[in-house]
């Protein structure tokens, strides 16, 4: 039987989280990228095998990347966005020249992903990421003070907000702030909130269609050059699914994502199906659109959410949330038998538990907390492959 490839994501040699760790956890690849590389600029040749040589040294290899950004003057095709084609193009090819095969990007304006508690506490202790969305509100009208950010919500949503900032204290308040101003993943640095203001002011005329436009058009130049190359490009979902700050999100349902695939219908032109983040969107029939989408996943990441009425989730143990991770399995599995090949998995967002409360690690992205996620889902690729083996 085909068995996934497994891995995890591994932030530099500056993680907390070592090769050894991840190694020791099981897994045969890392799955990193350059982040120490300024957004738009090339990934030179040296640098990749720099990288590949720390982690080959460790008896792993280098097979993902997550991620090579797409520098917000392409998502809005302003400034210098010819120039950042360009070198997007050459690092692909340079990226292949390394012989790696899967490159993991997204199309999320200026913040890729929110949260409003980054130390979540469930009932035994450990620590989770949760996205509570009276807070959200808060953070984005009475703090943040986006422009107008009122119409976005209804009277209701306002009022719950008032309540939630009322019943917090002024470091309670900071801490949320903080939360939401997080860098991008792979980065210490913290957005200022003037920089976040002035990012969004930069998207004021830019809609979900157009958006989904300058999308489609970066596909049409970057996708031919990677099947060229003999790599597979795979977007990772909008996270959360749905739009925040006034900003289009346009990878976050299943039509988004069969109106992709038939933009460009080449089969470098992927997916990096995330079931966390499909799953926190109600609409999202997360095994169904793993059957749709199946021969076009290049990258898997497994993780759960539970959500509530109220626009609220939070992660939960990989085998526990609402997306059905036993159906999810199964479709793997048959999938990679049918193609024929292992797909490349990773465990997502692990709980903050044990010895790692004492640490301080990129959030989600402690090692005990995922060594579960990936021991769970490890024993449930194993016991589903027997049974429909016989």
């Amino acid at each position: 039987m085909i068995k996934l490839h497994q891995t995890m994501r591994w932030y530099g040699p500056n993680d907390a989280v070592s090769l050894r760790d991840i190694r020791q956890a099981g897994c045969a690849g890392v799955v990193t990228a350059l982040h120490h590389i300024p957004y738009g600029e090339i990934w030179p040749v040296a640098e990749i095998k720099k990288r590949q040589q720390l982690i080959e040294a460790e008896g792993m290899t280098w097979t993902v990347i997550e991620s090579l950004p797409v520098h917000d003057d392409i998502k809005r095709q302003t400034g210098q966005w010819r120039t950042y084609m360009e070198h997007y193009t050459t690092s692909l090819r340079n990226i292949a020249a390394c012989g790696l095969k899967v490159v993991t990007y997204n199309f999320m304006p200026v913040l890729d992903w929110l949260r409003t508690d980054i130390a979540y506490p469930m009932p035994s202790g450990a620590l989770a990421l949760r996205f509570e969305k009276a807070a959200f509100v808060a953070f984005d009208v009475f703090l943040l003070k986006r422009p107008n950010a009122a119409a976005d919500y209804s009277e209701t949503e306002l009022e719950t907000a008032r309540q939630k900032l009322a019943s917090l204290n002024p470091a309670e308040q900071k801490k949320l702030f903080d939360n939401l101003l997080l860098g991008l993943p792979g980065s210490t640095e913290a957005f200022t909130p003037d920089q976040v203001l002035a990012e969004l002011d930069k998207y004021r005329h830019i809609d979900a269609a157009l958006l989904k436009k300058h999308l489609y058009d970066f596909l049409a130049e970057v996708a031919p050059v990677a099947e060229e190359c003999g790599l597979q490009l795979a977007i990772h979902p909008d996270d959360p699914p749905y739009p925040v700050l006034g900003l289009p999100r346009v990878v976050s349902t299943e039509q988004d994502l069969a109106d992709l695939l038939a933009a460009v219908p080449i089969a470098a032109n992927g997916l990096c199906f995330c079931t966390g983040s499909l799953g926190a969107h109600p609409d999202n029939a997360v095994p169904r659109m793993l059957q749709r989408f199946g021969d076009r996943v290049h990258f898997l990441h497994l993780r759960n959410t539970r959500r509530d009425a109220d626009g609220n989730f939070f992660e939960a143990d990989h085998l526990d949330g609402d997306t059905d991770m036993v159906a999810v399995m199964t479709e793997i599995i048959q999938l990679m038998q049918r193609r024929g090949k292992a797909i490349p998995m990773r465990p997502d967002h692990g709980h903050q538990m044990l010895d790692d409360l004492n640490k301080k690690t990129f959030a989600g992205y402690s090692a005990i907390g995922r060594l579960k996620g990936l021991a769970e889902l490890r024993g449930l690729e194993m016991g589903l492959g027997k049974m429909l083996e016989q």
